[in-house]
């Protein structure tokens, strides 16, 4: 049941994969038809305001913290070596990267950052079934217009760099949110540009669970446009239960309302082993 994130817009085709509804009514309880309705026109809304937003890069308090090349190119600037040979501007721009990237890593060594991960949003639990870590991040509890956006950087930056060295897996948990839980793609966008090459390269997979319109279109659009090479990497999963192809069950901490939430839209026991894969 752990599906590829793509969407398909075609008029009379439907661009979720979770199970019918008959088949999630086997605990007792379905969802009601207009909490779905509403939810959709939620994520509709924020998703014109995402889209509307995402050309004004560098406006977000992150994008002010290092004045470098990333900053101008993000801002549709020039730097000075970009009119060099292919070869010269490619390794200059590798070694600006680098250098920033060292910056924040240190930065993320020494400062205190514990109004971030006292929030809880973003940890390692367990590692799935090929022993790799697994790195669970609770969309509910990241207010986005709240946080510290630069510390929140420095944290994900702390929590994986020891972890990313070798293969690893990420679960998001989109149960539950409102559009104060959204990133802007601005933001998305800035923070995936900032990260090492070996983040995308050992990454082996990310899950969405609870996925919903929002998820599926910002999903489609940043992996078609802004990182393809991830694309094949990402999956959607309707419920918990499809994660214990990959992940024990024993290994999956999570707080008690995403599995409330689960048990609500999904029942009880609709789990299949051999339903999914890594």
């Amino acid at each position: 049941m752990i599906e590829s994130d793509e969407i398909q817009l075609i008029p009379g085709e439907s661009a979720d994969r979770s199970p019918s509804v008959g088949a999630l009514s086997q605990g007792g309880q379905t969802p009601t038809n207009l909490n779905i309705i509403l939810a959709d026109l939620e994520d509709s809304a924020d998703l014109a305001a995402q889209f509307q937003s995402s050309v004004s890069i560098g406006d977000h308090a992150f994008s002010q913290m290092e004045e470098d090349i990333d900053k101008q190119r993000l801002l549709g600037g020039q730097p000075a070596y970009a009119t060099a040979d292919p070869e010269t501007a490619s390794m200059t721009s590798d070694l600006q990267h680098k250098q920033r990237y060292e910056r924040l890593l240190r930065r993320a060594k020494t400062e205190d950052l514990s109004e971030v991960s006292g929030i809880g949003c973003l940890y390692q639990c367990g590692v799935d079934k090929f022993g790799r870590p697994v790195i669970i991040f609770i969309g509910k509890w990241f207010k986005f217009n709240e946080i510290n956006l630069e510390k929140a950087i420095l944290y994900l930056i702390y929590l994986l760099d020891p972890l990313v060295r070798g293969d690893y897996v990420i679960v998001y948990f989109h149960t539950i949110t409102t559009t104060e839980n959204h990133p802007s793609l601005a933001w998305i966008r800035e923070v995936y540009e900032v990260l090492e090459y070996k983040y995308k390269k050992n990454l082996k997979a990310f899950y969405i669970v609870h996925p919903t319109l929002w998820t599926k279109i910002m999903t489609w659009w940043f992996t078609t446009f802004m990182a393809p090479q991830i694309k094949h990497k990402v999956h959607s999963v309707p419920g918990v239960e499809y994660l214990y192809d990959i992940i024990d069950q024993d290994q999956l901490e999570i707080p008690a309302y995403i599995t409330e939430h689960d048990m609500t839209v999904n029942g009880i026991r609709y789990y299949k082993p051999g339903s999914a894969s890594s």
